[in-house]
């Protein structure tokens, strides 16, 4: 019997649907032993019925339970949790689901303020309504899963490397636990370390890191934070590399992002890339902002908004 599979994407934009279908012909191999009874990214699936026939939300019982995105309204939040009541087993699919990804970045910002921006300026028409029935009810914060609901695997990424992708899911068809990168982007990372202390500040990624040519071996780049640039690689999960191990971002000669969320699930990148600079006697008021700290894990409470100081 294959293994039926659920999958659900919420507030997503598709890029991990999309790493689904980057596994090429490997795709093939888990189709033969799966079969998908709800993934409405491909497949047409009404919650209602097909016709509209059915008072509620209705999605099958499956063996797997795929979800992308955080949770932004409340038919997201109703969505995860149906889905945890109709499956065995739910991933949290991609940085989104697993740490409010770059959605969760609105967590900055009252909601108040995020519908004034959207619906009261100079560029759109004067409409005072906002959100009214059918159109489900924002949330006052852009969550990942676990905030709502039990998750049993999370594959961070953004999105998840196709290798990391097809791993894990093979391991859950053999009824195994996925073996998941445990390490930072820097364990991972060949560019050369010249020590720590040389560095008192950073600048913006605003011209090329300094490297011979082009073919040059990253092992003989230069650290791109020792050259000044800030690189959430101390920071971030390892596994954005695949299969080849290194770094994507790296490789391109660009700083890591953080795309991967923090190293541990409940970590603090905010935090714990201040103290490490701080220890490095890196001046943190060189940063060139803050919020980028938290570009990819808003959710979990980490990022809110600033309240003004009072005036003396």
């Amino acid at each position: 019997m294959p293994v039926t599979v659920a999958s659900e994407w919420l507030n997503s934009c598709s890029g991990c649907e999309i790493s689904l279908v980057d596994l090429g012909e490997r795709l093939l191999d888990v189709l033969n032993l799966v079969e998908f009874v709800h993934i409405p990214v491909l497949l047409d699936h009404k919650y209602f019925g097909q016709t509209g026939e059915k008072d509620h939300l209705d999605i099958p019982e499956a063996d797997v339970g795929i979800i992308s995105g955080g949770i932004r309204n409340e038919e997201h939040a109703e969505i995860a949790a149906h889905m945890r009541s109709r499956c065995k087993v739910i991933i949290a699919l991609g940085t989104c689901a697993t740490h409010g990804g770059i959605p969760a970045l609105a967590n900055g910002f009252p909601v108040s303020e995020l519908l004034e921006r959207c619906f009261s300026t100079e560029t759109t028409d004067d409409n005072p309504r906002t959100f009214e029935p059918p159109v489900p009810r924002l949330l006052e914060v852009c969550s990942a899963l676990d905030e709502h609901i039990a998750v049993d695997v999370s594959l961070p990424g953004c999105p998840p490397h196709p290798d990391q992708l097809f791993t894990a899911l093979s391991a859950l068809l053999q009824g195994k636990a996925p073996d998941l990168p445990t390490k930072s982007v820097c364990d991972t990372c060949p560019t050369l370390r010249e020590g720590k202390g040389k560095l008192t500040k950073l600048r913006r990624f605003l011209q090329n890191p300094h490297y011979h040519s082009p073919d040059e071996p990253l092992d003989k780049m230069r650290c791109l934070l020792e050259q000044g640039f800030l690189c959430m690689g101390p920071v971030t999960r390892a596994g954005c590399g695949g299969d080849a191990k290194t770094p994507r971002c790296i490789a391109a000669r660009v700083p890591c992002r953080g795309c991967y969320g923090p190293v541990r699930h409940d970590g603090n990148p905010m935090l714990d890339m201040l103290n490490a600079l701080a220890s490095n006697g890196i001046d943190v008021k060189s940063l060139p902002e803050f919020p980028s700290l938290l570009r990819f894990a808003g959710g979990h409470r980490l990022l809110r908004p600033i309240r003004p100081r009072k005036e003396s």
